[in-house]
């Protein structure tokens, strides 16, 4: 092959063969091209919206030859149009962008139509039922499919245009439908509101391609909603009218006068709220103050109410139930079991190993007896499924008892179509936020009693509030604090361990040779920390429970970012206990590329699927041609297109926020000073925790000790305390 000069623009055309490489996020791709001209494939390197083998190209740039890959144009101009041979449209139809053809039905389907095809399923679909195996089912799936598909390319040319990257596409199309394309244009600050993964920053360069002036209301109003959905997002319920403009400004760069006019129009138009809560004035969004306000009312409601169970003498219901379970109970215990029965509301509180779980046993044996309708509810699928085998008696997530509304997130079950029972039992309360305690409260059965549980010295919920903590520290509902550890519990090295840092102490570490389900193994640099990591959960841990290193094995870390961080590790791991193999299909996707047989975890509830944030399972399938994976969650089996796998992260390493409600059989922590600003005794004591049957943390014995030592936890903005406590 002749090449010119490698300083010199040169232009070339020609059919692409092969996409080697495509990123949706830059749009960067590497391809194989035929090209006029050239006897071999060429290599083409440059960046496009979108694009599909069988394409026709036109490129224009310079030949480089790269060290590792060879000769290459590498082009700063590339266009793409539908092929029009039959040899392109084949490719093209069979490169897997149309879900339903593969290259099979690719090949068919130019076999009977020519190069007439795109006509045909545009106009004529009927006619694809002529062809063998093309029923009515498979012809309408190509038919919407192909039409999706072109739209979906024209919004990634759209966004392309502006400057953004066109990875979510796919989601802007499904949120927005036929309409995308004119809702960004009128409002692309909806963006950021509606699509995950779509930030303020993006938003606003594309207003500003489209013209929106840097100074409009629009954008001071769309620049105050991100800083207050910002602080939502970190837990807060509210933020101080003084930070919230001052912030705002700074995000905008804007003088705080605009702002402060923008949140005046805000605040006439409903869109935000503002109360002055012990003497600061804070700016909510409607729906959490009026949560706020919810819980409160329905709370202090309950707690003035006397007990509505059938008369009955305590102390002969506990004897009686003390031989019916072969369970002695302690004093706390006993206490606590006579509150629960004279109050409407009880809080059940403490960590592990004190009791909970059989004071709970024992309520419910009790009342169950006296024919009383129990409802039991936990915030994870993981944590429902235990409260359930723990206790005999069914218990679902607290979405799944409420009866979450597919399409409008929102719950079938409210005041006007209340739960029916008699008592309402909620575990690891400290998971729940304020909105979901709200709806929870609202669809309460009219005459029923609550008991919630849970430990208060955990981290708070990853949503805003803290509901747990503000009702006990509030008095305003009658709470039992469990502290004694029990001699069977207390065999544990985790449990006694948990209850030292949670008391701000240095647990007792073992020696390495010394029989424990709970280890502290000391490395000072992040590479010893990973290479040690690495080597506990693919060998030594599965060798000494008997287990699977991707089931059973959980790594848990404090943050996302860094060399010890949930990213990285995941990629590391990825490639340790699930390798590629030649011929094997997997997906990539915004920067993963996910594998049959990855564990995974949900980031966000998506209503319609029944999954949640936070629920873990494993691809099972990959199927290239329907452009569909199959993740199995517990027993169930969930398909997700290609273009939804943006709510899919790898689960191999979680943080330790996203592992509340949770418990697996082994968990790992690597711990270091990079966590420096992160490192809290509540998070340590949370982590801990989550271990069954061992627990590791690996890492730097001044890190782990700076983090009992912090136990200052940073606090939430919210009005509830307040609430609670007002007369």
């Amino acid at each position: 092959m002749k090449i010119g000069n490698p300083t010199t623009v040169e232009s070339l055309s020609g059919l692409i063969e092969r996409v080697t490489f495509f990123n949706e996020e830059t749009g960067f791709t590497v391809l194989r091209v035929k090209a006029t001209g050239h006897r071999d494939l060429v290599t083409v390197v440059g960046s496009l919206p979108s694009v599909s083998a069988g394409e026709w190209l036109t490129a224009e740039g310079v030949w480089t030859r790269d060290k590792e890959h060879g000769l290459q144009l590498k082009a700063n101009v590339l266009r793409c149009t539908p092929p029009t041979t039959k040899e392109g449209i084949e490719k093209y139809l069979g490169s897997g962008m149309v879900k339903g053809i593969g290259p099979v039905y690719a090949k068919k389907l130019v076999e009977q139509f020519g190069e007439g095809i795109f006509d045909i399923i545009d106009n004529y679909s009927v006619k694809l039922e002529d062809v063998a195996g093309i029923g009515p089912g498979r012809r309408k799936k190509i038919k919407a499919a192909w039409a999706e598909q072109k739209f979906i390319r024209e919004i990634m040319v759209f966004l392309h245009s502006h400057g953004v990257s066109t990875g979510r596409a796919v989601r802007i199309f499904k949120t927005y439908g036929e309409t995308a394309i004119e809702k960004v244009r009128t409002n692309p600050y909806a963006l950021a509101r509606d699509i995950p993964g779509i930030g303020f920053k993006t938003a606003d360069q594309i207003a500003q391609r489209v013209g929106i002036p840097r100074d409009s209301v629009l954008r001071a109003a769309a620049g105050i909603d991100h800083t207050l959905i910002e602080a939502v997002t970190s837990g807060h319920c509210a933020m101080s009218r003084g930070q919230l403009i001052s912030q705002s400004a700074k995000l905008l760069d804007l003088d705080q006068s605009l702002v402060e006019s923008a949140l005046g129009r805000s605040l006439a138009s409903s869109e935000l709220v503002a109360e002055r809560i012990e003497c600061e004035d804070l700016i909510f969004l409607p729906r959490l103050r009026n949560a706020e306000e919810g819980i409160a009312e329905a709370v202090k409601a309950l707690a003035a109410q006397p007990s509505n169970y059938p008369p009955m003498d305590c102390e002969k219901a506990i004897a009686w139930c003390q031989t019916k379970t072969g369970k002695a109970l302690a004093p706390s215990q006993r206490e606590a079991v006579v509150k629960a029965l004279s109050h409407r509301v009880l809080v059940i509180t403490g960590g592990p190993g004190v009791g909970k779980t059989t004071l709970v046993n024992s309520i419910l044996t009790i009342l169950s007896a006296k024919k009383i309708k129990c409802l039991l509810c936990a915030p994870t699928g993981r944590a429902a499924k235990r409260l359930s085998e723990v206790t005999g008696l069914e218990a679902r997530t607290i979405h799944r008892l409420l009866e979450v509304q597919r399409s409008a997130g929102g719950f079938t079950r409210n005041e006007a179509c209340p739960l029916e029972g008699d008592l309402l039992v909620v575990d690891e309360t400290s998971m729940v936020d304020v909105p979901l305690m709200h709806a929870l409260l609202r669809a309460r059965p009219r005459d029923a009693s609550l008991i919630l549980v849970g430990d208060v010295d955990q981290l708070p919920s990853v949503g805003p509030g803290m509901v747990l903590g503000d009702l006990i520290r509030s008095g305003s509902v009658p709470v039992v604090r469990l502290t004694e550890v029990f001699r069977q519990a207390a065999e544990s090295r985790i449990i006694t361990a948990a209850h030292a840092v949670n008391q701000g102490l240095m647990p007792a570490l073992p020696a390495a040779d010394e029989s424990s389900d709970f280890y502290f193994i000391e490395r000072d640099e992040p590479e010893q920390i990973i290479r040690t990591l690495i080597e506990i959960v693919k060998r030594r841990i599965p060798r000494k429970l008997e287990c699977d290193p991707v089931r059973d094995v959980q790594v848990l870390s404090p943050m996302n970012r860094g060399s010890l961080g949930t990213h990285e590790l995941n990629l590391q791991l990825q490639n340790e206990l699930n390798p590629s193999h030649p011929g094997e299909s997997f997906v990539e996707r915004l920067g993963w590329q996910f594998r049959i047989r990855d564990k995974v975890i949900q980031t966000e509830n998506n209503y319609d699927k029944e999954v949640f944030n936070g629920d873990i399972g494993q691809i099972i399938r990959i199927d290239p041609i329907e452009r569909e994976a199959v993740i199995r969650f517990d027993s169930r089996e969930v398909t997700y297109d290609f273009g939804e796998l943006d709510e899919i992260s790898l689960a191999y390493a979680i943080t330790i926020h996203k592992s509340q409600g949770s418990e697996f059989p082994a968990v790992v922590i690597p711990i270091s000073t990079q966590h420096f600003m992160l490192l809290q005794r509540n998070l340590i004591y949370t982590g801990i925790t989550r271990g069954k049957r061992m627990v590791v943390i690996i890492g730097q014995k001044k890190a782990l000790k700076l983090a009992i030592e912090n136990n200052r936890t940073i606090g939430r903005i919210s009005g509830l305390f307040a609430r609670l406590t007002e007369s």
